[in-house]
């Protein structure tokens, strides 16, 4: 089933990730605020797991449980990380089964502790070796894969990092979600490089509404997004949450209508479980008719 169909003229694809909860608690709440979200249409759900594949059990259970409770498409992350090709074959078909409509194939992040991705025997080395083989394999699933604006961390250049986006695409991923930005001047760049390279499939910014400074500084520092100057000043003009929360939903509103206006063909939220923020910023813009 391909992805490409939520996108198109007069469209604009909306899809939420999740990611696995510890306890049960957690899990309840994050339904909770699904609740609220799927109020919004969203074309689609999708879930992440843990560090080398830690939660992929948890990660199954809930993108069922989305695509049974709410009748919406749901997909779930794959990495590279600790799997042989058999384990990877076993993961994706064990997913066909649950009726999970599509993959976010991806390398992964070396393991904690470890400074460089190092494939296990038997295993893959690269993303588009992944989606090779899902397109190969497992036909039906529609193949998402990750984008970079302001380059991967441990690309040796954006040339070498856009090359790998081709082989990616080229492979048979239907779109690319990009790494969270902050300067959308930062993906109309990396637009115009993809269209330069030949890369057709829709390009959908991932985004990141902030809502803590702290917390925002801790995640882009370990994915090595950037933070515009201005942006944190003014966050940091107060250390109180509902101050940050409500400079970030201003900055993520028109962060997101300025992208719709250039014509994006969908927007991929980072909800981090919560609704407040995404809610907040799907209520202000204006979304094709």
């Amino acid at each position: 089933m391909t992805l490409t169909k939520h996108y198109g003229p007069g469209k604009l694809g909306l899809s939420f990730e999740l990611f696995p909860p510890k306890t049960d608690a957690g899990e309840e709440a994050m339904y909770r605020h699904v609740d609220h979200l799927v109020e919004f249409k969203p074309d689609f759900i999708t879930c992440t797991y843990g560090a080398g594949g830690s939660t992929q059990e948890k990660t199954l259970g809930i993108v069922e449980q989305v695509k049974q409770r709410y009748n919406l498409p749901v997909a779930s992350h794959l990495t590279c990380v600790g799997s042989t090709v058999d384990q990877l074959r076993t993961y994706l078909t064990e997913a066909a089964k649950r009726g999970i409509d599509y993959i976010v194939a991806l390398r992964g992040d070396p393991p904690r502790g470890e400074t460089s991705f190092q494939a296990v025997e038997g295993g893959l080395s690269y993303a588009n070796e992944l989606v090779a083989l899902i397109r190969s394999e497992f036909a039906n699933f529609g193949i998402a894969v990750a984008g970079y604006p302001e380059t991967h961390q441990e690309a040796p250049s954006p040339e070498i990092d856009l090359e790998n986006l081709k082989r990616k695409v080229d492979a048979g991923a239907d779109i690319v979600v990009t790494q969270l930005f902050y300067d959308n001047n930062d993906f109309f760049r990396f637009r115009d490089r993809c269209d330069a390279a030949g890369i057709r499939v829709p390009l959908v910014p991932g985004i990141l509404p902030v809502t803590s400074l702290a917390q925002i500084q801790r995640i882009t520092s370990m994915c090595a997004a950037r933070l515009p100057e201005e942006f944190v000043k003014d966050l940091g003009q107060r250390e109180d949450e509902e101050w940050q929360f409500q400079v970030g939903i201003e900055f993520a509103t028109k962060q997101v209508q300025g992208l719709i206006d250039a014509g994006v063909p969908g927007i991929h939220f980072y909800v981090l479980n919560k609704s407040q923020a995404t809610s907040a910023v799907l209520k202000a813009i204006q979304r094709p008719v």
